[in-house]
């Protein structure tokens, strides 16, 4: 059952059917290059990535990151959603899609949906997002939702500084 709908998709729970497709994107080089590396390779580590990150995150929260499919044909193209990151004071909203379905406006519009459903539904009072500096087209849509970069950020374990905008 959809979460979110808006003309083109809906937005729902991630389930274990969709982790042949939580595979091919997060081996994707610009997920691996822009997000990091999950270590998902396998049916059976996405499963259990499915139970400990999205299912967990359903559990503890009224929100997590949430499988972004086609009106039209119920096509997994993607994930987007809020997420209280570790090394955040805020909220995160956060979004990846398949190479095939980028350059198309649906992040924008499921990162749009999110966004708003977070600050009219959920009461959040802030949204954040972080960004590697070399994602224009991430940057773009950021600012396209109406989020200004911040400041240079380094979360925990991580190697390098990123973006954050609020």
């Amino acid at each position: 059952m959809a979460i979110l709908s808006t003309n083109r998709l809906l937005i729902e729970k991630v389930n274990l059917e969709d982790a042949p497709s939580l595979i091919k994107l997060m081996n994707d080089k610009d997920w691996i290059r822009n997000i990091g590396d999950r270590n998902i390779r396998t049916l059976e580590a996405a499963h259990e990535h499915i139970k400990e990150r999205f299912f967990k995150s359903y559990d503890e929260s009224d929100f997590g990151f949430y499988a972004v499919r086609l009106k039209s044909n119920k096509a997994f193209i993607g994930v987007a959603g809020l997420i209280h990151r570790e090394g955040l004071e805020h909220v995160d909203i956060g979004y990846g899609f398949l190479p095939e379905y980028r350059g198309k406006g649906y992040a924008f519009e499921a990162a749009k949906s999110i966004f708003d459903y977070g600050m009219n539904e959920l009461k959040i009072e802030k949204i954040l997002a972080i960004v590697n500096p070399d994602n224009k087209a991430s940057i773009h849509l950021l600012e396209k939702l109406g989020l200004r970069y911040e400041k240079m950020v380094r979360l925990p374990d991580e190697e390098k500084d990123i973006m954050l905008f609020s």
